[in-house]
Parts: C-alpha cells; structure tokens; sequence
C-alpha cells in the first residue's frame, strides 16, 4: 500500500502524473486517513497532525509519487447574502461561534446546522441545504495556513515626546 507523507510545498512538476482523492472537511483534517484513490487503489495518509488538506494540495512519498487531495462534495448551509452589513453580521455571529465558516464572494458556508440556519434566519439571512466542496477559512494561527506574511512589527519609535512607552503585541 502506498503512504503518502509530505506535503509537496511547490507546484506539481509539469507533465508529472499524480493520483486523485476526493475529501470531506473532516476526512482533510486528519492527520491519519486509510483511503482508496479515486482510481480504486489503496492507499494512505500520514501527516503532521494539525494540518487541513485543502483543495489542489498535493502529497508525495518517498518513491516519488504524487497524491492530489480534492475537496469532495458534501452536506452544507450556504447563504447567500448581498448586503455587506447583514454579510457581516453573519460572519460575526457564525464567527462567535467558532464554527469552520467559509466565507467567499457574497456567500456564507458551514456544514449542515439547525441552530446556525435558524440563528440566521433570525438575522434575516436564508440559507439553504446543498451538496458543495466546503473550503472553510483557516484559523488566524493555524499551523501550515500558507498565509504567513513573516513582516516585523518593529519601527522607528521617534515621535517627539519625553514620555516611554512599550509596543506590546
């Protein structure tokens, strides 16, 4: 059986072959998958636990194979919502919540929930069931998130006054 290990941290190299899988949310979460590839062989997965496999990620091993993850379809609430301040009010209350959210242009996804949908309808916002790849956002310090802008905060602190003062962040 084959185990794929690494996160392929660059794109694919051109031209090279690469297996497919079809995830869930909660399938990409884990660190440990026994899965067989969308071409019916069986296979697996061993990663750093805290990692989320997202759509497009690809995965090799140490014979040099390639493993590309997909998000599959699958149960969600999707909202769609055209004005910014109800958009925003949702973002926030779903947010509070702490729930995976996936917020994208004019829309709000989660999996299926009858206290979320009905905390929403409440805000005026409808939702309805579908079958959707569910992308949700990263937490802020999520290990492997890929967004890390790596940029100091230190500055010139020459404001023209006597009295000290620290930068804590």
């Amino acid at each position: 059986m084959k185990i794929f290990t690494t996160i392929l941290e660059t794109a694919l190299p051109s031209g090279t072959q690469s297996e497919t899988i079809s995830l869930s949310f909660d399938e990409r979460k884990r660190g440990r998958l026994k899965i067989t590839t969308d071409s019916g062989n069986d296979a697996g997965i061993q990663i750093e636990r805290g990692h989320v496999l997202r759509h497009g990620t690809v995965l090799t091993n140490e014979q040099g194979e390639y493993l590309t993850v997909l998000a599959s379809n699958e149960s969600v609430t999707t909202a769609k919502v055209e004005d910014a301040t109800l958009f925003a009010r949702g973002c926030y209350h779903l947010g509070n919540r702490h729930v995976p959210l996936q917020i994208g242009e004019g829309f709000l996804r989660f999996q299926e929930d009858y206290v979320l949908e009905d905390m929403l309808h409440g805000l005026g916002i409808h939702a309805v069931h579908e079958q959707a790849p569910f992308e949700p956002e990263n937490g802020a310090y999520a290990p492997g998130t890929g967004k890390a802008h790596g940029h100091s905060h230190s500055h010139d602190d020459d404001h023209g006054h006597d009295h000290s003062h620290g930068h804590h962040h």
